[in-house]
């Protein structure tokens, strides 16, 4: 007998319905002991998710305006699934507590927490599971820093006394006893740390689509699924766009050698994208795991004759960009020349700034910015195994007419990463996909 640690967004727990679904998916296994939850998303396209409507009650208060109404909205919602589950708990005690805090000012993050609070208390009376509160479980410093080891004793010791239990994700507390909770997306780091506590054979992330698409699938019409993918192959997919689990859930798990399932509530007899350490015994089966990429990047080219003879050259460049508070996001070079990525976003209008100072620091022969970029990775751990893969991408950019104005492939090579202008993202990641999964073509080279 195993322990697998199950974790239910937003869309899984947004009604009776859906909560109908997550019991027959907890019974289809015995080994499915520990449950954490999130707070419940939208029913439908206009609805609004329980924990933006607790932020705007809180910005109501902050404002002197009147929130009851959109309080009673929150109450409506979990009166509703009590009433449907046909279950016992005490819900209007619940409610006013959670009011008296809202009266007397209560923190932010406590507000948004108690959607996750509700719903554990909901969705623990409906299996029969304890409910587990992880307010004194999931330990913070004064500034918000997660203490790591103090959680994972604290969370072990305690569910240790459970043998099945609900947890509300996304929050925990400082050493005051205040709520904190972690960034959006947080309820799958509190089942990541969960699931390392309890030592779990499987972290299970159940949501609304059956794991991680090869490609965006509002790019590409149909991508196939990724069955498998690696830690390292999902955070180059993570940093380069794809809409993956929150980076901070993959470090718990990892660290313990705990797979993950992205599974789909919605169709559980999928078996969704498994997330291992290492996938090199499969990557003999596909030479391309996924394509991601993003917009909106900006390329500082340099030239300088003798650039690889002049001594911490590279290193002024950077600390220019560290006085200016901007990230690299990637660094191509040759011996005269320097490719500079930065993300538009986060140069916050700095960039004539940084050109002036590059000027006048660096005294380069020539410098000019590309504006407008696009950068798409294509990553595979299969991709160092075989012969002719980037000449198959980069035919294929070509036969679609898509002028390819950076490459930049990592020292593991695991990706390849190609940078073309804003106007040719969508068909370039087309092109890319076709080459290697488009429908009658040979994918072993």
């Amino acid at each position: 007998m195993g322990i697998i640690v199950t974790k239910f967004g937003g869309s899984s727990v947004a009604d009776g319905i859906q909560l109908a679904k997550l019991k027959n998916i907890i019974e289809q296994n015995k080994d499915r002991k520990y449950v954490i939850v999130s707070a419940p998303g939208k029913r439908f396209e206009q609805d609004n998710k329980v924990t933006d409507l607790l932020y705007l009650c809180k910005a109501h208060i902050d404002h002197n305006l009147d929130y009851r109404q959109i309080f009673q909205v929150v109450c409506d919602r979990f009166l509703a699934l009590k009433l449907n589950l046909n279950i016992d708990v005490d819900l209007e005690k619940e409610f006013a507590e959670i009011d008296r805090n809202l009266q007397n000012n209560g923190s932010e993050d406590y507000i948004a927490s108690r959607g996750e609070y509700l719903t554990a208390l909901v969705v623990s009376a409906y299996l029969g599971y304890d409910f587990v509160d992880t307010a004194d479980l999931i330990c913070f410093d004064e500034r918000g820093k997660l203490l790591d080891e103090e959680t994972n004793k604290r969370l072990s010791e305690e569910l240790s006394k459970h043998e099945r239990a609900v947890i509300p994700g996304f929050y925990g507390s400082k050493p005051d006893g205040s709520i904190k909770t972690f960034s959006r997306g947080g309820s799958d780091i509190t089942g990541a740390l969960v699931a390392r506590a309890v030592k779990a054979d499987v972290y299970e992330n159940w949501t609304d689509v059956s794991g991680f698409m090869v490609a965006d699938p509002k790019i590409v019409k149909n991508p196939e699924r990724i069955d498998m993918v690696s830690y390292k192959e999902l955070r180059e997919l993570s940093y380069m766009g794809a809409s993956v689990l929150h980076e901070d859930a993959i470090y718990p798990v990892r660290a313990s050698n705990i797979p993950i399932n992205i599974r789909n509530t919605n169709d559980p007899d999928n078996p969704g994208t498994l997330i291992v350490s290492d996938t090199s015994e499969k990557a003999e089966d596909k030479i391309i795991t996924g394509i991601a990429g993003s917009k909106d990047f900006v390329v500082i080219a340099i030239y300088k004759n003798m650039m690889s003879a002049e001594v911490g050259f590279v290193r002024r460049c950077l600390s220019i960009l560290e006085d200016y508070g901007v990230p690299v996001e990637h660094l191509p070079s040759s011996i005269d020349t320097i490719s500079i990525v930065l993300s538009k976003k986060k140069l916050n209008g700095k960039l004539e700034d940084i050109v002036e100072e590059m000027h006048r620091r660096l005294q380069p022969d020539s410098l000019d910015v590309h504006e407008n970029m696009a950068l798409i990775a294509t990553v595979g751990r299969g991709m160092n195994r075989r012969r002719g893969v980037s000449a198959k991408l980069f035919d294929a950019l070509y036969k679609a007419g898509i002028n390819v104005r950076m490459i930049d492939q990592g020292s593991s090579e695991m990706n390849i990463i190609v940078g073309v202008e804003n106007v040719d993202f969508e068909n370039a990641i087309r092109a890319i996909y076709n080459a290697f999964f488009g429908e009658g073509e040979e994918t072993k080279l």
